[in-house]
């Protein structure tokens, strides 16, 4: 661990978490603490509800082979009263996945000029694994703003995945996604990634916070992808062309929270099942948010 790792971070694992430590010259930028009343959605000032199975004019199945439709129901999402944000996905009596899916309003966070930005969030990942979780993809994620004004605008408007999980595994995933698919400087669609076993306690069923850092105030600029304060992978914008690193970090973002059935990720690592969500995957599993924060700090 560098000492980067261990700045402004701050608690981890307990129940009842506080916001984050803006030591060490961050200053917050935008958060959402989700305390709202038990059964009402977030805050639509801040969040947009994504609904069905694709952006207007964006790939199917949300380009990932996703097998879910996004709603609005309580049932799928709601603030549980005990400030955390819930979204359970829910197998219906036909075999159908229903999900959520929200994103911020704001799509312009970005680092200031020469200095940095955090994004970060405390998160309970599902409390499932082996056989029931077969499908199961929650995620935590940031899409360049150009890529909500046209979908198709992927990977090459950047994406940063700060919390990825699939089929319950002991991992966060961590992946920058730029330039063309397939293939391209980020290897698409695999994307440039890490993954690190939670520490302390499993990922499955346990909080713990993930957090990404832009730094423009470093030469080589850096991205760096954390758990619980554990720096894990970190990528330069000397490992892409000059062209490829702008158009996939210079611009402001929006911020995703979801959970997935099924797709291209959780099927690759599936061990051998043709396609997930299985019949062993058990529905209601949900992930829990207690907090997002964005943060910035000069150079």
């Amino acid at each position: 661990m560098t000492g980067l790792a261990l700045l402004g971070f701050g608690l981890y694992g307990s129940a009842n978490a506080s916001e984050p430590d803006l030591s060490g010259g961050w200053h917050r930028v935008w958060s959402d603490d989700f305390s709202g009343p038990a059964g009402t959605p977030p805050s639509s000032s801040d969040w947009i509800i994504d609904s069905g199975t694709s952006y207007p004019g964006g790939p199917a199945h949300w380009g990932t082979g996703e097998v879910e439709t996004y709603t609005w129901n309580t049932g799928n999402l709601q603030q549980d009263g005990q400030g955390n944000l819930v979204i359970t996905p829910i197998k219906l009596w036909d075999g159908r996945w229903t999900s959520a899916r929200i994103e911020t309003r704001r799509s312009d966070f970005q680092p200031p000029a020469g200095g940095k930005l955090r994004i970060e969030a405390r998160i309970q990942q599902p409390d499932v694994t082996g056989e029931a979780a077969q499908g199961y993809w929650p995620a935590f994620w940031a899409l360049g703003a150009s890529v909500r004004d046209n979908p198709r605008n992927w990977p090459s408007g950047g994406e940063f995945d700060v919390m990825e999980n699939v089929n319950g595994l002991n991992k966060v995933f961590g992946t920058l996604h730029c330039g063309i698919d397939p293939g391209g400087p980020c290897n698409e669609t695999s994307g440039l990634g890490a993954s690190q076993a939670c520490p302390n306690s499993a990922c499955a069923g346990n909080f713990h916070t993930y957090s990404f850092e832009w730094d423009r105030s470093t030469g080589p600029q850096q991205l760096r992808w954390y758990v619980d304060g554990v720096l894990y992978h970190t990528v330069t914008s000397d490992q892409l062309d000059a062209a490829t690193w702008n158009a996939a970090t210079n611009h402001g973002d929006f911020i995703l929270l979801n959970l997935a059935m099924g797709g291209s990720f959780p099927n690759q690592l599936s061990n051998g099942l043709a396609a997930t969500p299985a019949s062993g995957t058990v529905s209601g599993a949900p992930m829990k948010v207690d907090y997002v924060s964005v943060s910035s700090a000069t150079g």
